[in-house]
């Protein structure tokens, strides 16, 4: 796994390189959701309020909710609605109550068409109205006749007083007024409380409720609707894209420090030398149809590949190649012949192989061949005494490198060392002397564009004395 940090500008390189494969892969995901549209036929919701009259607690509340969304309501609710093969079982699925602050409940309806939404949350609320108020008023309850016989003993317990009241000492004596006083006292306080018994009673509250008017018809689908589906699917899609970039990033085994290239290999890294970056050519039509759609889709060039960061000037990057010549003749005899290796569509490692091949000048003397990455194979061993790689860091897996390396030891070739080639964009050229706008400036100072490099053939001789 690579230990580069996932930033910022990984994902702007990834929508700046693969935009054309991100767009063909929204598109696809929002036809996906537009297909799915059609497995979620289009809802509508309304609700309808009841109003709870009294003091009810938040538990009460939530029991009448539960007892709105019963299938004694429901099932009432769709032998009135009398709707051709829907059951009470299939509307219990499509009504939903919550309590909501001022003792309201509210209920929902949902159904294929708005009339219908309307009708469904009106028939259950006006249902669940009618239900609450026969169970308030159901007598056959036990404790439903308790606050009425208490409400009994009070009016009998008031007249007693009263006629206590009547009884006492008519003489206007102290202890007599005092009497008559303390009783009542005692019969209003007994006519208080079978008032707030009254105000309390949740017979008489239930058999108060209301529906707060008919549900509004909806003018909306309910969510998910297809544009959001539609919608969904685009987005979906493209995140999924970008993570999968992300994901095959981290995953990457391609090796991409000197140390990885080296253990890849078997060789030692000679040095890192500097290839100026050029505008990419118009590729060739030809390939096939397969070639063509991956052109067309921007995935024949790889997206990893940093921005070229900024180089010292050319003879910075001429020093790091004689460097790179110096090391070879340490490391072989005199007037000795290499086999300069590069692998097939590595334009970056070809150009900086020809460079080398000009900067060593004949010593040693070099000779360029390519190499096929997937199937290699390396020219039999004619007068060379060993053979180097030249590869840009990052391109190749490090079972492609190995593969290289084999067919190296099967040639009998031996691998004296490794070059490792980085693209770097070359700062434009500054003249003299000031000239007018326009006039002295030339294809390199307003972008770094290089021309190809000739074609070397598999047998042509470089760095002639």
């Amino acid at each position: 796994m690579s230990d580069e940090t996932i930033r910022l500008v990984t994902i702007g390189r990834i929508l700046r390189r693969r935009w054309r494969l991100l767009a063909v892969l929204a598109v696809l995901g929002a036809l996906v959701g537009y297909g799915a549209s059609f497995l979620f036929p289009p809802r509508f919701t309304t609700s309808a309020s009841v109003l709870l009259p009294g003091a009810w607690q938040e538990r009460e509340l939530l029991t009448q909710a539960e007892i709105a969304t019963s299938s004694v309501v429901v099932d009432r609710a769709a032998a009135a609605l009398g709707w051709s093969g829907v059951t009470g079982t299939e509307l219990q699925d499509r009504v939903s109550a919550t309590a909501a602050d001022g003792n309201i409940i509210k209920i929902s309806g949902t159904a294929e068409t708005p009339e219908r939404a309307q009708q469904l949350s009106d028939q259950v609320a006006q249902q669940f109205v009618t239900f609450a108020a026969r169970i308030a008023g159901d007598s056959t309850d036990p404790a439903a006749s308790q606050p009425e016989a208490l409400r009994q003993m009070v009016v009998q317990a008031s007249r007693r007083i009263t006629d206590l009241a009547d009884a006492a000492d008519p003489a206007q004596t102290v202890e007599s007024v005092q009497t008559r006083t303390e009783l009542a006292k005692l019969r209003t306080a007994l006519q208080d409380a079978v008032k707030k018994l009254d105000q309390v009673d949740p017979a008489a509250n239930r058999a108060n409720m209301v529906v707060m008017g008919p549900a509004a018809r909806p003018t909306g689908e309910a969510p998910p609707t297809r544009m959001q589906l539609v919608v969904a699917g685009a987005v979906l899609s493209f995140l999924l894209a970008v993570i999968g970039h992300l994901t095959a990033a981290r995953m990457s085994r391609r090796p991409r420090t000197e140390p990885e290239i080296a253990a890849a290999l078997g060789a030692v890294v000679l040095g890192t030398v500097d290839v100026p970056g050029e505008r990419p050519a118009r590729r060739p039509a030809g390939g096939g149809p397969q070639a063509r759609f991956r052109r067309l889709l921007g995935v024949d060039t790889r997206w990893d590949v940093p921005t070229p960061q900024a180089s010292g000037d050319e003879a910075g990057r001429q020093v790091r190649y004689r460097r790179v010549c110096a090391r070879l003749r340490d490391r072989l005899p005199a007037a000795q012949r290499l086999l300069v290796l590069v692998p097939d569509g590595d334009d970056t490692a070809r150009r900086a192989a020809d460079r080398l091949v000009a900067e060593a000048g004949g010593d040693p003397l070099l000779r360029v061949v390519g190499v096929s990455v997937s199937r290699p194979l390396v020219p039999d061993r004619d007068d060379e005494s060993g053979a180097l790689l030249v590869l840009s860091a990052g391109s190749w897996t490090a079972g492609e490198l190995a593969g290289i390396a084999e067919a190296c030891a099967d040639a009998r070739y031996k691998v004296v060392g490794t070059v490792v080639a980085g693209t770097v964009r070359a700062r434009p050229a500054r003249g003299a002397g000031r000239t007018p706008e326009g006039a002295g400036r030339t294809p390199e100072s307003a972008e770094p564009v290089l021309a190809p490099p000739a074609a070397v053939g598999d047998e042509a001789m470089r760095g002639t004395g």
